[in-house]
């Protein structure tokens, strides 16, 4: 028996019955050899980790655009925070720690430079990208120049219904969509306290009753009602999930919409626009694996995928380099 086998045995022993077994995966793509140390779902998780997407995640915004602290989110550091989140609630539903975590690390890899300002630039001109289509872009063809990443059909599930839409297939799947809202809600109030822009105190006080009056104590509440509510299905008792909706719309008010975050984001937009007409009428300009993608599905989609995968200041670079005059030398 190898290592992973026998790993595959100890899932059986200590997880629920309606957690997702590794040796019970509907498989991949292309098929491969097993490994003699890690089960499928380990592999995913560290073929995700490994990846150059996800270590692109660290110059990506998340909320703040550009911020001038070092104290602000990431595209990285809110994955980070999901995947800690959801390995927390699949530990008390006994559900597969590996499959939540490989979810969790790869559901944001498809994420544009500048956050969803990036992503509803990119929407205006083609109308069927969201970036949660795209991270599954991004692990089935784009990561490894093409070949994609090969993950298991529950990783992949997972990350294309992490955000809208039919839940996941799988109850890991689900526990990181609700993960992903309860980091971001979260630490998006941090980061709007940090900015100077709200206080705890001006979050209502019925809110702050139910969910707490911190951080820790508004994720704490949530990561209890889920575990204590979820059975065929991951959810929030009734009355943490009306709270829940209730911060989300005061965060949609106050933060999301304010223009101290939201101030630069015409900018951006329009920065993302105009490297897109650039790539699109010019696509012998992108590196070698969007003109083969350029060749096969056309400008519009290979401008789209070079563009997504920038970071914040790639982009900037690139939309220097393209638009604006070099700057005369004195010799």
């Amino acid at each position: 028996m190898t290592i992973a086998q026998g790993t595959c045995q100890i899932e059986h022993q200590i997880l629920s019955s309606r957690a997702c077994f590794a040796d019970q995966s509907a498989g991949r793509m292309r098929e491969e050899s097993p490994c003699e140390l890690r089960t499928d779902f380990q592999r995913d998780r560290d073929r995700i980790l490994h990846c150059s997407s996800f270590r692109r995640l660290k110059h990506k915004t998340q909320v703040f655009l550009s911020p001038t602290g070092d104290h602000y989110r990431t595209r990285l550091t809110h994955t980070l925070e999901v995947s800690q989140i959801a390995r927390t609630i699949a530990r008390a539903l006994r559900l597969n720690e590996d499959l939540t975590e490989a979810i969790a690390l790869g559901h944001d890899l498809g994420h544009t430079p500048f956050g969803h300002a990036g992503e509803r630039a990119l929407q205006r001109v083609m109308p069927d990208f969201y970036h949660y289509t795209q991270s599954l872009r991004v692990v089935d063809l784009l990561e490894k120049e093409g070949s994609g990443l090969n993950l298991t059909d529950e990783v992949r599930n997972g990350i294309e219904r992490h955000t809208c839409g039919a839940p996941a297939s799988t109850l890991e799947g689900q526990v990181v969509r609700l993960a992903d809202r309860v980091a971001y809600i979260n630490h998006d109030i941090d980061d709007a306290l940090h900015a100077g822009i709200l206080s705890e105190a001006n979050i209502p006080s019925a809110i702050r009753e139910t969910l707490g009056n911190s951080k820790s104590a508004r994720i704490n509440t949530l990561v209890l009602s889920c575990v204590c509510a979820s059975g065929d299905c991951v959810q929030l008792d009734p009355i943490a999930n009306a709270a829940f909706e209730a911060l989300h719309a005061f965060m949609f008010d106050h933060v999301y919409t304010n223009p101290v975050c939201k101030g630069e984001e015409g900018k951006a937009v329009d920065m993302v626009l105009w490297l897109y007409q650039y790539y699109r009428t010019r696509p012998a300009q992108m590196p070698r694996q969007y003109r083969l993608i350029e060749a096969r599905e056309g400008a519009e989609r290979a401008a789209c995928d070079y563009i997504a995968g920038m970071t914040d200041r790639f982009a900037a670079q690139v939309f220097e380099e393209c638009f604006l005059p070099r700057a005369w030398s004195r010799r």
